[in-house]
């Protein structure tokens, strides 16, 4: 009680709360206006990203850096250093993986600035406004496509073409089809705010995330909307990965918090080795569907050689959106990949029983994702909510609870 009555005392940062929630939501402020006041294009998006970073990064100059940020500050100029390399060996320009180690690196560091009352309304406000939403498209999918027409958007912004097969407006990928694994709640695959059906999952991880590791921190209306939200998302949703992710969290409450930091190491390796094995039992499986992904990660690995390792085949990497692991190796080199297993790893304090919750499941998520996908964990629709709870905990519990040890870089102002 004494904690609650605390935090409520709390000041909202309010630009650390607009960025937490636009973040999340600018897809969907986009996609009206695309549609209802100007057609918009590939550049509009990438300006709101940039314009999110900047403001980010602005707040973290005027903060000043500190001992806690030393990690990720390190990480962010390592992955710059790979990303010269690359681009200088293929005389080609490519920031994708740099532009995915700047959300990390920005969300992480507010998030060590960002206090609890603003943490939970951020994640509170984000989950009100992507349930409305998605209770508006189960309940009405023609209200839904009104708003936000994201097939019109996409083929905007994306050059994604719309479904010859569906005149109903949804993005094509949420279409779905019909042997594909469904509760058969709805006719498709629920989209919500993010208007594409593999965001929407990647956000049910991020709450069940959130879920583990803060839920005795939340009051019994809070856990009880974001649980109604999980459940909503995955019956709707139809995301594998997600249903399985968030059963083993279910257990893991109970069991993270006595397993061995050691294990968040393990973690890769231990999926990837899994993948092998599935794959030798099904070396042909081509569908759709989680085997099918998993044996299709694998086979991609097989076929990579020595210059894919060291990034000389650039040009390849886009391909790979289905197979986190390649992707990253042929964007990155394979010490680009080393350093995200690392940061993972080893980065999320595990001290308390929060910590190591957060810490193993967030391991598992990402590590399980990047068999089966691959840019959808490093969207800043769903990367920023995640890195901001790493970062909170992390000095908010434990040794690290204090945010004035050690400062090695001066606030460019007061």
């Amino acid at each position: 009680m004494e904690q609650r009555d605390a935090t409520t005392k709390e000041p909202i940062d309010y630009g650390i709360l607009a960025v937490g929630v636009l973040a999340v939501t600018y897809n969907c402020i986009l996609a009206f206006i695309n549609h209802n006041i100007t057609p918009l294009a590939s550049s509009h998006v990438a300006l709101s990203e940039i314009l999110l970073l900047i403001y980010s990064f602005g707040f973290l100059l005027k903060r000043g850096l500190y001992e806690e940020d030393l990690a990720p500050l390190g990480y962010l100029l390592a992955t710059i250093f790979l990303t010269i390399y690359v681009i200088a060996v293929n005389r080609s320009g490519y920031i994708d993986h740099l532009r995915n180690v700047l959300i990390i690196f920005a969300f992480v560091i507010m998030g060590r600035w960002t206090n609890e009352r603003t943490l939970k309304l951020i994640f509170k406000l984000c989950c009100v406004v992507v349930l409305a939403v998605l209770i508006c498209e189960i309940v009405s999918v023609q209200a839904y496509v009104a708003l936000f027409h994201p097939a019109e958007y996409f083929e905007n912004t994306r050059g994604v073409p719309r479904a010859t097969y569906s005149d109903i407006g949804l993005f094509r990928g949420a279409l779905g089809f019909p042997s594909r694994f469904s509760f058969g709640i709805i006719d498709h695959r629920s989209s919500s705010i993010f208007l594409e059906q593999v965001s929407l999952a990647n956000f049910c991880g991020v709450l069940v995330i959130y879920l583990v590791s803060f839920s005795n921190r939340l009051r019994s209306f809070d856990r009880l909307l974001f649980v109604f939200t999980v459940m909503l998302i995955l019956v709707t949703n139809d995301t594998r990965t997600m249903l399985i992710f968030s059963l083993a969290c279910l257990g893991g409450y109970f069991i993270f918090p006595w397993i061995p930091k050691i294990c968040d190491f393990l973690m890769m390796p231990t999926i990837i080795v899994m993948g092998f094995v599935i794959h030798a039992f099904r070396p042909d499986a081509h569908d759709d569907d989680f085997v099918g992904r998993i044996s299709g990660t694998i086979r991609n690995i097989l076929a990579m050689d020595i210059p894919a390792a060291l990034g000389l085949e650039l040009e390849k990497a886009t391909t790979f959106v289905d197979s986190g692991y390649v992707y990253i190796t042929y964007g990155a080199t394979i010490f680009g990949l080393i350093l995200f297993w690392l940061f993972v790893s080893f980065f999320p304090a595990s001290e308390t029983p929060n910590q190591k919750r957060l810490a193993h499941s967030l391991s598992l998520f990402m590590f399980l994702n990047l068999m089966i996908g691959s840019t959808a964990i490093f969207s800043m629709k769903t990367a920023g909510l995640v890195w901001l709870l790493v970062g909170f905990l992390r000095v908010n519990e434990g040794v690290r609870g204090k945010r004035t040890a050690g400062k090695v870089g001066m606030p460019v102002s007061a």
